[in-house]
Order: C-alpha cells, then structure tokens, then sequence
C-alpha cells in the first residue's frame, strides 16, 4: 500500500509547505488538503459527523484555497503526489479550474491527482449558484468539460451546464488525464457515479467496516465494463498495524493519516514518528 497524509489547511499552525515537505522526507507518498471556498452563518445542512449545523472544527471557517496551498507544496517537494480530500470542482467555472490544476501539475512535474466530492454543505453550493439537486450531474459535466481542455488541442463543450466554443488551452497535464477519486460514503449509488467518472474512492471518516463496501465497489466497477480494479484510498485515525494489514488484504491501495491540529514543532514531530512506522525516511538532498 501507499500511505499519505492529509493536513486540515488554516490560517494557523504548520504551512502546508512545511508539512509536504516533512511528510515527503519521512516517506510518505501522498499529500492531501481539504476544500471549503467559504461556510455560510445560516445553514440548512447537517454536517455528517454532527448531525446539524454544529461543525466539529473550526478549520473548516479557515482553510486555505487548495490549489494556492498544494503550490506552496510543490516548490519545495520532489516525489511525493499532491491531492485534495476533497475539492469541489461544482463551486468553480471549469475553464478556469482546468487552468489552475493543469498548470500545477505541469510545474510539479505530473504529481497532481484530482479528490472531488458532491458537497455535503448545500448551502455553500448554493451561495455559487448550484443547485444542490444537481450537484452531482454539474461535478460530472464539470469534469468532462476539464478532461475535455486537457486532453484536446482545439477544446469545446455543449452540455446543460457548461459551454464553450473551440478553444486553446495549454498547458496539457503532463500525463494523459489527472487521476479523479471521489470522496463519498460507501453506497451502490456513489459508486455506479464513480465507475462512470473516476478512478477510485476516498472513504469518508465515518466509514466503518470496509470489507463489504470495497466487494460492493468492485463488483459495481466490473459491471460498467472498467478494467482493472479501482483504487481505494482509506482516511486513517491514528497507526493500527492489524487495520492496516485487514484493509491491505481488503483492497485498500492507498491509507491516508489525518495530522493533528496542533504547532507546527508538534506536527513535525508526528510526522516523523509516524513515518517511521510506515517507511524508512528519505534522505533529505544535501
């Protein structure tokens, strides 16, 4: 398996340079930052670990554009892949968003992969004139529209949400598409919508039992005629060496460690011994 961590980005504590930076020398494969544009004071939505309104951190109020954040990261890693967990491509005009995730990928030298969910927040999807209805139908169509400028020299698009006329757009990701995974809970209808438009699954926190879910993701893979099998990529609380070794025998490709919200010495810190359970270190240039 991979294994990656994910930094909840602020206005406080470790940068997220520093962090990648930390996460890549003591090993680690994957980096990934979260996404919220804005959370509006009035909300009708839950939050899923809440239940209501309340949010369980603070940092959701506060935290840094992705791609601003995944940049800062790029400049001073290397190896180690750059992702969100997870974007919300439905919040952004995809011509522009093409732009931003194909520059940085170009600049870091094909690491950038694409984490996306449907938005559990309506009421941000809202505030950007998306219908939260149809928030699942516009992240697709916003997706195909961006494969659309990256895969082709002369880009249109005619769809119910999005259109535009032959266009250049440079530059291409440096690989043939940047990987999509879905962030969404483990059901037969996230999964027919992830078979259909991506590469692979983020478990959510409050995922439980992986086993079943994972058979489940399979099978509805094979049936929409995929070849190979999807990747998996599991959000972890703290180290548990026999979790680990059920979810590699499950399918798990990838496990994903939350940082703590803490100093940046004290997230250094839990980087490095973490790293140490998972790989040898990697021997910092110089």
């Amino acid at each position: 398996m991979r294994y990656g961590v994910v930094l909840f980005t602020s206005d406080r504590g470790i940068t997220p340079a520093d962090a990648a930076r930390a996460a890549e020398n003591a090993g680690f494969d994957a980096f990934y930052v979260p996404e919220h544009t804005h959370i509006p004071v009035v909300r009708a939505a839950a939050h899923p670990q809440t239940g209501d309104s309340s949010l369980p951190d603070d940092r959701y109020l506060r935290t840094l554009d992705p791609w601003v954040a995944l940049a800062t990261a790029a400049a001073v890693t290397e190896r180690i892949t750059l992702s969100t967990a997870v974007a919300l491509p439905a919040e952004h005009h995809p011509i522009t968003l093409a732009k931003t995730i194909a520059s940085l990928d170009h600049l870091s030298g094909g690491r950038v992969e694409l984490g996306v969910g449907f938005g559990w927040n309506t009421d941000e999807l809202t505030h950007h004139g998306v219908d939260p209805k149809k928030r699942r139908t516009v992240l697709r169509e916003n997706l195909d529209a961006m494969r659309t400028l990256w895969s082709q020299e002369e880009a249109e698009f005619a769809g119910d949400f999005v259109n535009f006329g032959p266009s250049w757009s440079w530059p291409k990701p440096v690989r043939a598409g940047v990987p999509v995974l879905l962030g969404a809970g483990g059901t037969e209808k996230s999964f027919g919508w992830l078979a259909k438009n991506a590469d692979g699954w983020i478990t959510t926190p409050t995922e439980g039992e992986l086993g079943d879910k994972i058979d489940l993701l399979h099978r509805v893979w094979r049936e929409a005629g995929r070849e190979g099998t999807p990747r998996v990529i599991a959000l972890a609380g703290r180290h548990d060496s026999a979790q680990l070794a059920k979810w590699a025998e499950a399918g798990v490709t990838e496990v994903v460690f939350g940082l703590p919200d803490r100093s940046a010495e004290e997230v250094l810190g839990y980087i490095a011994h973490l790293g140490g359970k998972i790989a040898p270190p990697v021997p910092v240039n110089g």
